[in-house]
């Protein structure tokens, strides 16, 4: 299973079962297209993300969803079950989910204060690595993981550069889910209130998250 603090890493298989996994693949599926028939008949506006959002800068006009209720529950429920795996105490801060297209490119890139620990959990579609550098070190090769339906990556992912190469499958879906060590309550559900709420409800902070 590998060693989280020697490698910054670590492969859980089965994290979730495929049955959940698929469940989760399909749901953002319809939401997609919940929201894409919202949006067409002008029931909300384009800026409204409750639904989701082709807006992300980091992978533009891909669909992507800041903490999805049925996500953030994911994130919440699972929080456990990762403390028993690390050893360490967490506290939850935010789930984010896509599903990638044809083309689609993840640069390299580290996270925000928020992803302290993260996770990226495979929920189906056409299979596609991501590759991170253990070391910390920008620039380097990297090193290639591949996962099923169910299997999650867990980094830090504060520390550790991460991407993924031109995509060149159809669709893939991914939630990601993001921890902080539980004395880092500034961070505590990404400044929102509670989990499920949107990027909306963020409190003011002086902090760069």
């Amino acid at each position: 299973m590998g060693n989280f603090e020697k490698d910054n890493y670590i492969v859980i298989k089965k994290f979730i079962s495929e049955e959940l996994a698929f469940f989760l693949f399909s749901y953002l599926f319809m939401k997609r297209n919940v929201y894409g028939t919202l949006i067409k008949e002008k029931i909300i506006p384009p800026f409204v993300h409750y639904f989701g959002t082709y807006s992300d800068k980091q992978v533009p006009n891909t669909y992507s969803h800041y903490c999805d209720i049925a996500m953030d529950n994911l994130l919440f429920l699972t929080k456990e079950k990762v403390e028993k795996i690390m050893n360490v105490k967490l506290i939850e801060t935010y789930s984010y989910s896509r599903i990638y297209k044809k083309g689609d490119i993840l640069k390299r890139h580290k996270d925000r204060p928020s992803c302290q620990l993260s996770a990226t959990v495979n929920l189906g579609g056409d299979s596609w690595p991501i590759y991170l550098e253990p070391s910390g070190e920008m620039g380097k090769k990297g090193v290639q993981v591949d996962l099923k339906p169910g299997d999650a990556l867990f980094y830090k992912g504060c520390k550790v550069e991460h991407w993924r190469e031109p995509f060149e499958g159809e669709h893939c879906g991914q939630v990601f889910l993001h921890y902080n060590s539980d004395n880092n309550l500034e961070n505590l559900y990404d400044n929102r209130p509670h989990l499920g709420l949107p990027a909306e409800c963020k409190r003011p902070t002086n902090n760069t998250n």
